[in-house]
């Protein structure tokens, strides 16, 4: 079955730097896009980067684009998301989700605190 690992959050004091790793397993992973996700407490969750299945084409939102960088190693089933010059306002659960078919499928999610 189709699961996705996320790892790599944690407490992180402003302008600092973090590395999120989603490792997936059960689906031929370099054939699809993935991206990462947040959600903040009381707020929507959102996208913040997605990558298509080559890497050879990104997507940001605005609020992170020049501060963070999602790549992929298609030979290790990885995604990674580079987070650097972190605000207080990127603290939020950050997941990974791919579409398979006509399924999304989520990580289980790791927490990104931005605290000094």
């Amino acid at each position: 079955q189709v699961q996705l690992v996320e790892s790599g959050g944690g407490l992180v004091q402003p302008g600092g730097s973090v590395r999120l790793s989603c490792i997936a397993s059960g689906f031929t992973f370099s054939i699809y896009a993935m991206g990462w996700y947040r959600q903040a407490p009381g707020k929507e969750r959102e996208l913040v980067a997605d990558i298509s299945r080559s890497g050879g084409s990104t997507n940001y939102v605005d609020s992170v684009k020049g501060r963070f960088t999602i790549s992929r190693d298609n030979a290790k089933n990885t995604v990674f998301l580079q987070m650097n010059s972190l605000k207080p306002e990127d603290t939020a659960v950050y997941y990974c989700k791919s579409t398979v078919g006509a399924f999304d499928y989520w990580g289980q999610g790791t927490q990104v605190t931005v605290s000094s």
